[in-house]
Order: structure tokens, then C-alpha cells, then sequence
């Protein structure tokens, strides 16, 4: 089995995928980073130098609202979760992505 590739992903994808991790609970950054990386099977790998300013960016654009409280370790940790207006943004983003993916699979998938 050979070792998944870490991926630099497209400008403007790292927002997207935080707030479909977020739409789904309230969750903290940490948390965000560990379930991309699951889900992805570890081709998305956020650094927390990129993920954190990636988080005070959507919640300064009140795409996210943020909380402090207590993680199951016991430890405080600051939960983001989608505002309204972030559930619109990622609606619309999350449109554009699927089109987009399938318009590149159909120019990928010609035939030569």
C-alpha cells in the first residue's frame, strides 16, 4: 500500500472544507485539522500555521463564531460553528466546487 501525498490545496479550498467540517458541529481548530486529515485518508494535512489564520479569516468575514469551552481532555479550547450567514457562504461554495470537480472530470476523462 503506498503512502497517501501530501496535496497543497487551491487557494480559497481550505475554507470550504473547514466550513463543511464546522457545519457539521461545533468543533475546535485541532479537531478540524485531525478530521480532514481522516476523511481525506491523509492527502489534506493543515498545518496549524495555515489553519488558524484560516479561522480568524471566516470568523472576522462572520462566516464563523467562536466560543470558549472545555475539550473531552479537559483542556479550554476555543469551538467554532457555522453563523447563518457561513451556512449560505459554504451552500453557494460548496455548488461551485461540485461543479467545477465534475466539469474537470469530464476534460480528464476524454478520450485521446
Amino acid at each position: 500500500m503506498s503512502s497517501p501525498v501530501k496535496s497543497d490545496l487551491p487557494q480559497g479550498t481550505l475554507d470550504v472544507l473547514i466550513l463543511k467540517i464546522v457545519a457539521l458541529a461545533p468543533v475546535h481548530g485541532y479537531a478540524i485539522a485531525q478530521r480532514l486529515e481522516q476523511v481525506s485518508r491523509g492527502v489534506v494535512q493543515v498545518p496549524q500555521g495555515s489553519l488558524y489564520p484560516a479561522l480568524h479569516r471566516l470568523e472576522n468575514r462572520g462566516l464563523l463564531t467562536a466560543e470558549w469551552k472545555e475539550t473531552e481532555t479537559g483542556r479550554e479550547a476555543r469551538f467554532y460553528r457555522l453563523t447563518r450567514k457561513g451556512r449560505k457562504h459554504f451552500e453557494t461554495e460548496a455548488a461551485d466546487w461540485q461543479r467545477l470537480s465534475e466539469a474537470v472530470g469530464l476534460i480528464l476523462g476524454m478520450a485521446e
